[in-house]
């Protein structure tokens, strides 16, 4: 008995001292930032109250039938098999309930769904376990299309307990999408791989991505700020390292940020001329393989599980023809992704160089993007 009292006042000091924690809890949705998630929500709030009003009609009746007509009070049950205007009664009623509430769910599910007339467009692609985003031109014109990948930016020491969790843990990216304030933007969504799914809870937005497939969705902000979601498929080992983040800016500091966007994806084009040396390629090539390697082969590049070892590997070591084709074109039936159509040629080449001379590898051979682009092409 005095074990059994220890332990329940052990839980009510647990549920008391918790109870500052507990407050911030939330047990009804929010109603986003968006046309859509208002809608949503109030779609929400409707139903929500139309099922409490049949709630409380259905168990007052019930709950009024068992107290009056109660045995003690001499009531006996009445015999009947069947009731013709009771039957009428309990099709007619469901159904025009079901009406009611199918016909705002219908308006929302259409508007939900129209995602024509937008001023900004975005292919979005997943990738296991990053997204790529690709701002395409409404015009066609290719020469102002850009893009770039968007990766888990929280430290690999977070995740395995080396350091303290900062507030946006798994939620911080290292490129998040930018979108302009009170401007229709539609999302072209597909998969590389595996399926995906892009979810931002404050959009009301959840889109699987579908290898093969493109789904379209639409969303206007109309509030500046960051809004994060995740992926919220299965997709792999990783799933739960593939945040989404969006940022809604003014229109004037979208259009900036656009522009520097496309200068630098001009410059990034450039580098396949550039005459690289040994420790550039390093030095840009340790930055690549943190973001795109270092989740599956590890920070030191000792691998793990099904991931091999880079370390003193000859295919590392000493095959160049090998280490391309694995890097550009990855291993089919393994979890080893093709990076070619994911990297730039001069970060394909900063990869591949920088694992030949890391970790005491030190082959001090080099791969430049021109000899990347050839290899492409050939």
């Amino acid at each position: 008995m005095h074990v059994h009292v220890k332990r329940a006042g052990a839980l009510v000091a647990g549920l008391l001292l918790s109870a500052p924690a507990l407050a911030e809890w939330t047990l009804n949705m929010s109603p986003g930032v968006t046309e859509t998630s208002n809608q949503v929500y109030g779609l929400h709030m409707t139903i929500l109250w139309i099922c409490v009003a049949i709630g409380v009609v259905v168990f007052g009746v019930m709950f009024w039938s068992i107290f009056a007509h109660r045995k003690s009070k001499g009531h006996k049950p009445a015999n009947f098999h069947e009731n013709t205007v009771v039957e009428i009664l309990w099709t007619i009623i469901p159904f025009a309930i079901l009406v009611i509430m199918a016909i705002p769910a219908t308006a929302t599910l259409v508007d939900m769904y129209d995602s024509e007339e937008a001023e900004v467009e975005i292919k979005v692609t997943g990738y296991q376990w990053r997204w790529q985003y690709e701002y395409l031109d409404m015009q066609g014109n290719e020469d102002n299309e850009f893009g770039y990948f968007s990766n888990l930016a929280t430290s690999r020491d977070e995740i395995n307990n080396r350091m303290n969790k900062n507030e946006n843990y798994l939620l911080d990216v290292d490129n998040p999408m930018v979108v302009p304030v009170g401007k229709r933007v539609r999302l072209l969504i597909t998969a590389n791989d595996v399926i995906h799914s892009w979810w931002v809870p404050a959009f009301s937005i959840k889109k699987d991505a579908i290898p093969g497939f493109i789904n379209k969705v639409w969303f206007q902000v109309d509030e500046p700020g960051t809004y994060r979601g995740q992926c919220t498929e299965l997709c792999g080992k990783d799933h739960g390292f593939m945040p989404v983040v969006v940022e809604a800016v003014p229109e004037e500091e979208y259009n900036q940020w656009a522009a520097n966007q496309r200068e630098a994806a001009e410059k990034e084009r450039q580098l396949t001329e550039k005459d690289w040396t040994l420790d550039e390629l390093v030095e840009r090539g340790e930055g690549v393989y943190a973001s795109y390697c270092a989740a599956c082969h590890g920070d030191d590049g000792s691998g793990g599980g099904a991931f091999p070892s880079l370390r003193g590997t000859s295919v590392v070591t000493e095959d160049m023809d090998a280490h391309l084709d694995i890097v550009v074109n990855g291993v089919s039936g393994t979890a080893m992704q093709a990076f070619g159509g994911q990297l730039s040629e001069a970060d394909l080449a900063a990869v591949i160089t920088y694992e030949r001379n890391a970790w005491g590898n030190n082959t001090e051979e080099m791969v430049t993007p021109k000899e990347i682009f050839d290899y492409k092409n050939q």
